[in-house]
């Protein structure tokens, strides 16, 4: 049996978690915590808190980004550039140090005209981070293109962020993909 963790945002808490654990199908267990992972360094304080629950886990998926890089006063992101960077490779290797395999994946677009955040920068932010995480052995699950094939199928009108029933089959099923890829070599 492959335990796997998965650690996110509202992005997987109320989108692509609630699907994934019954499609992994035989062979795995799925843990993922209540609370929504919000910013990289809640994620990060939050790896302290959910150490039991870590402990024994063959595939970490992880996301992070949409409270990033949002822009509610019109002064920036809430995470700088570098900031972001440095705080997703904490994690990142806190993760790597406590599951044999570690998925990370793209944070997802938005709507356009969404009021704060901004496809271009969330584009900039995974470009960023990105390399970095596959220089560190980090796998890479690119909701960020699974969502772009058709935005507003994918993302709802009424929040402009959220994913759709379609959106969440979708990335879903990508992070199914994901993980079966990662447990093929355990």
């Amino acid at each position: 049996m492959k335990k796997v963790v998965l650690l996110g945002d509202s992005i997987r808490q109320i989108g692509y978690g609630t699907k994934v654990p019954s499609l992994l199908g035989p062979g795995y267990t799925v843990w993922q915590p209540e609370d929504n992972c919000r910013f990289v360094s809640y994620l990060l304080r939050g790896i302290f808190d959910w150490s039991g629950e870590l402990e024994g886990a063959d595939i970490i998926h992880w996301n992070s980004g949409e409270w990033d890089i949002c822009n509610l006063f019109g002064d920036g992101p809430f995470t700088a550039e570098n900031e972001y960077v440095s705080q997703c490779l904490r994690v990142a290797n806190l993760l790597l140090a406590r599951a044999k395999k570690v998925i990370f994946a793209t944070t997802t677009p938005v709507r356009q005209g969404h009021p704060h955040n901004d496809n271009r920068l969330i584009e900039r932010y995974n470009a960023l981070i990105v390399p970095q995480l596959v220089s560190k052995g980090v796998l890479i699950n690119d909701l960020f293109a699974v969502v772009k094939e058709d935005i507003d199928g994918n993302i709802r009108a009424d929040d402009q962020i959220h994913l759709t029933e379609k959106g969440i089959a979708l990335c879903a099923e990508a992070t199914v993909r994901a993980i079966h890829h990662a447990g093929q070599d355990l």
